[in-house]
């Protein structure tokens, strides 16, 4: 009949035990823990089995769920392309061709630098924002005025700091050439506004 211990002593038999396996490899005896010691030490949040199949369930589908939630959100037809307000206008633009050719009336009128700056340079220039020089500011302009009319020109056309290049836009370089020497002279400048070269 087995012995009933508690488990510090069954502890040291079972070092004993070891020892004695070793040496002779059987066991003269055994050790039996009580159930009450076993339980003791053995304890979680899960103890029943019907409370494990229902973890192991839960453990399984709610993954299962997340996982394809996150996937109909992704591949849902209904949300808008990220900045769009107009989906079908952005798509439109989307798959508008690369380059497009634009015919103009090479005959027209050149447009007078007032014009031009009023639709194309007083959005930055009339206020200096962004490090733009303000009309009229002779000092601000002191500095540019003195590297000379092309300079300028060269700096209102490929861009400059802040500002992108105006050439290539709704007006023509000969156009934004009148505006530069428009808001130039406004500020102590005397350069000649350019004109339609003769045919």
């Amino acid at each position: 009949m087995p012995r009933i211990l508690s488990a510090e002593a069954c502890a040291a038999d079972l070092a004993e035990l070891e020892r004695y396996n070793f040496r002779f490899g059987a066991s003269p005896f055994s050790c039996v823990i009580p159930e009450e010691v076993m339980s003791e030490n053995h304890s979680g949040p899960i103890s029943t089995p019907k409370q494990l199949f229902w973890v192991s369930l839960a453990a399984f589908v709610v993954p299962v769920l997340v996982i394809v939630g996150m996937v109909g959100y992704v591949l849902s037809d209904s949300r808008p392309a990220a900045g769009a307000v107009n989906p079908e206008k952005a798509q439109a633009q989307r798959l508008q061709r690369v380059g497009s050719v634009e015919i103009r009336d090479a005959n027209r009128p050149l447009r007078e630098g007032a014009e031009v700056f009023k639709n194309q340079c007083s959005a930055c220039h009339a206020t200096g924002a962004v490090g733009a020089p303000k009309f009229g500011d002779k000092a601000a302009w002191g500095a540019r005025i003195s590297q000379g009319y092309e300079a300028l020109l060269n700096s209102a056309l490929k861009g400059k700091g802040a500002m992108a290049g105006q050439g290539g836009g709704e007006y023509n370089d000969l156009e934004i050439g009148r505006a530069v020497v428009y808001m130039a002279n406004e500020a102590g400048a005397t350069f000649a506004v350019p004109q339609k070269p003769a045919q």
